[in-house]
């Protein structure tokens, strides 16, 4: 029986790959990248040799009966994103969607580990027990709508935000009376942790160019207790 394996990869600290993870990129006959050269890297440090395919957003259905058939040989494949935990916000959820559809003897298995979005909540110092995740915001369309939403919810919001659209994201966010917790280069050498309302991290990022760099992932604190949040709905 094949299995696919789901494996988190560093979010830029390579020591935090786990043994398990590391054990599993070594034993499968394949892993498939977002980018191969991102991945090599890895693979290189821990001196793993397994050959490696490209699975991403723009990949094609002539690229999926390639795995498919694969699959069907009875290999093992392990799926990994350039950084973090397959399936968040990347093309991995395409992928085990069209395995558990038309390969239900090939077993899916999780092999959790690094995450930008449990790193940033772990160090928030805020309650987190119900939240909204929504993953990189839209480039233009339906952008701003979802950012007044992001300020009307009744729930803190969490969110990715490239260096590209990070000041936009902060100027939007620069009415809004309630605390930030953003997170910059989240493991790497300079990482940073920002606290206070956006347009306070807004003036620091302009005043310092230097850093606009890596990508950010974003705490809106929103909280209510539970009490006196509406039943259902999304905000």
């Amino acid at each position: 029986m094949a299995n696919l394996y789901l494996v988190a990869t560093p979010i830029g600290n390579l020591e935090d790959l786990t043994f398990r993870a590391k054990n599993i990129l070594a034993e499968v006959d394949f892993v498939l990248a977002e980018d191969t050269r991102v991945t090599k890297k890895l693979l290189d440090h821990y001196k793993i040799s397994t050959k490696t395919l490209t699975w991403h957003q723009h990949s094609s259905e002539h690229d999926w009966q390639k795995i498919k058939n694969i699959f069907e040989t009875g290999a093992n494949i392990a799926l990994v994103t350039d950084a973090g935990t397959p399936g968040v916000s990347d093309p991995g959820g395409q992928l085990v969607a069209k395995v558990a559809e038309e390969l239900p003897t090939v077993k899916i298995i999780p092999i959790p580990g690094a995450s930008s979005l449990t790193a940033i909540m772990s160090i928030a110092g805020i309650a987190l027990d119900d939240f909204l995740f929504l993953g990189f915001l839209p480039h233009k369309k339906g952008r701003q709508t979802l950012l007044t939403e992001i300020k009307e919810s009744k729930r803190p919001v969490i969110f990715f935000e490239s260096v590209h659209r990070i000041l936009k994201a902060l100027e939007s966010l620069a009415d809004c009376e309630k605390k930030l917790i953003v997170g910059r280069e989240l493991t790497k050498n300079f990482e940073t942790i920002y606290r206070g309302f956006a347009r306070d991290i807004l003036a620091i990022l302009q005043q310092d160019k230097s850093q606009l760099k890596g990508e950010f992932v974003i705490i809106v604190d929103n909280y209510r207790p539970r009490g006196d949040r509406p039943v259902g709905g999304v905000i």
